[in-house]
């Protein structure tokens, strides 16, 4: 008798092996879906640095408005010595008082180091050169930014940058 009820229970216990087996295995469709929803992590270096260029470019010519086009409604940033700062509204005030303290002629690059995330939320790790009117770099830092695409275009979400040493 026993013999009897051995059977029909490893045969449900071996159906159950093979039915929670093939659950977890992923299908050749869900794989190649997955690897083809993965941004290309290059080309989204890429736009962040071109991105980056156009935000040196109004930063150098004291473009308030223009760099405030770059950030969310919603940013934060958070600068060397100074209180965070969360919103555009107060963004712009310390970004216009930077502004006006700025040397006539003074440059500055952008350079991005390093990309990752989703292609949706990307982090940047990147560093900043400012030059005075003749070419001489006067100060180095580093920054990491968090953007978010919305409505197709990236916007900085979180702003942290600072000094590699404090101006003399």
């Amino acid at each position: 008798m026993k013999n009897n009820q051995f059977v029909p229970v490893l045969s449900a216990f071996a159906a159950l092996l093979v039915f929670a087996a093939s659950c977890d295995a992923p299908t050749k469709t869900e794989e190649k879906t997955t690897e083809a929803a993965r941004p290309d992590m290059a080309e989204v270096k890429l736009e962040i640095q071109a991105l980056e260029n156009e935000w040196a470019k109004a930063t150098s010519a004291k473009d308030v408005a223009k760099v405030m086009s770059f950030y969310a409604d919603d940013a934060v940033v958070m600068n060397d010595d100074e209180p965070m700062r969360i919103g555009k509204e107060a963004i712009q005030q310390s970004l216009t008082e930077a502004t006006m303290e700025r040397k006539p002629g003074t440059t500055y690059s952008f350079e991005t180091l390093d990309v990752f995330g989703d292609g949706n939320v990307v982090t940047e790790v990147g560093k900043t050169t400012v030059n005075d009117a003749a070419g001489n770099v006067v100060s180095t830092g580093k920054y990491v930014g968090v953007f978010e695409k919305r409505d197709g275009k990236y916007l900085c979400i979180r702003d942290i940058n600072n000094d590699d040493a404090k101006a003399k």
